[in-house]
């Protein structure tokens, strides 16, 4: 058998497998399929007490070197060794990187109970909504 055969047998296989994968719907409880979407808040605000931890966590740790590069970034460059300034390239992209992760803690902890403080005023909306209505008076 050619590669070419080969690999278009592979494909095929592959793509029969995924066929299958997506058609299925798990049986199982959890598995993923049929449930109603929950909203955990105590969840929700662990992860969002989590992110904001590693946002002020990075925020000092992540700039402890920053001092100690540049003074080898500096040395290295004054004994006209290339390497300092290829440090003093890696401490910027280093503190960029940082800030970029710095920003994306802040909005995942910032969504997250913005989502939960939305969730919650939804939910009395709701409830005052319900239970002003005429089906209200059905109910009791």
């Amino acid at each position: 058998m050619s590669f070419d055969e080969e690999w278009s047998a592979a494909r095929a296989t592959a793509a029969a497998n995924v066929s299958m994968r997506l058609n299925h719907v798990p049986v199982e409880p959890g598995g993923g399929g049929g449930g109603d979407l929950e909203l955990n808040q105590d969840h929700i605000g662990a992860i969002g007490s989590e992110a904001y931890k590693l946002h002020a966590r990075l925020q000092t740790d992540g700039k402890h070197a920053a001092t100690a590069t540049g003074e080898a970034a500096g040395a290295l460059t004054k004994e006209n060794f290339a390497s300092g300034a290829a440090l003093l390239k890696l401490n910027a992209t280093w503190e960029s990187q940082v800030k970029t992760l710095v920003a994306a803690c802040a909005n995942i902890s910032n969504g997250l109970n913005y989502s939960l403080k939305s969730h919650a005023q939804d939910e009395q909306q709701l409830h005052a909504d319900f239970t002003t209505s005429a089906i209200d008076k059905y109910l009791k």
